[in-house]
């Protein structure tokens, strides 16, 4: 029997995930213990795991370099991977919306020409270009997304949003919602057809505990 891997994505979505599998009993030991291993073994249950930067966690599974990879919805979008997204875990939910000064409320509604700084430029043109058919101007930030409408870099910001107090205490606030965001499990498409068996198991014991 072959080992099904799987890529979680680095940090607090990672640590939930394990919890949620482990009530399934896909469990990795090695994956506590205090070291500088990359990747986790469980010998018995012929599983791997190993931890990755949440943006590179689609393309992993894309290549089949892991079986399984769990990570937000808001970087499968984003990413524009070709793999198939199986579960919505239902947990670190958030929303991804524009986001700005109260004034840019009405100009948003018009097709006036504004500048839209984001981590998400593939996001923020569907959004834009697709289904507002609205002309933007997009500028891609990788740091505090909240300083861009501040300093005058946009008029406008497209980002992920959880309570808002990062917004509110930049006097900022939500314009428009694009999607609800949180964590998905997500298969390689060759994997699904070679361990269909297997994962298919996994699948439906995910999606039963859900309910």
């Amino acid at each position: 029997m072959r080992y099904l891997t799987f890529a979680l994505a680095k940090g607090r979505l990672a640590k939930t995930a394990l919890k949620m599998l482990e009530q399934q009993g896909i469990t990795c030991e090695e994956m506590y213990t205090d070291t500088r291993k990359l990747i986790f073994v469980n010998e018995e249950l012929k599983l791997k795991f190993f931890l990755a930067k949440a943006s590179d966690v689609p393309t992993y599974v894309e290549y089949g370099a892991a079986d399984i990879g769990v990570v937000g919805k808001d970087t499968i979008l984003e990413e524009r991977r070709n793999l198939y997204e199986v579960v919505d875990l239902g947990f670190g939910k958030c929303n991804m919306v524009v986001a700005g000064p109260e004034s840019m409320s009405e100009q948003l509604k018009y097709n006036n020409s504004i500048r839209v700084a984001t981590k998400y430029p593939n996001i923020a043109k569907d959004y834009f270009y697709n289904k507002k058919n609205q002309k933007v101007e997009i500028i891609k930030l990788n740091g505090s997304i909240e300083l861009a409408p501040l300093v005058g870099l946009s008029e406008v910001i497209v980002d992920i949003v959880e309570t808002g107090t990062t917004l509110k205490e930049n006097g900022l606030v939500v314009l428009e919602t694009i999607c609800p965001l949180s964590a998905r499990m997500v298969v390689n498409r060759v994997s699904m057809k070679m361990e269909s068996e297997r994962i298919s198991k996994i699948i439906t014991q995910l999606r039963d505990s859900l309910q």
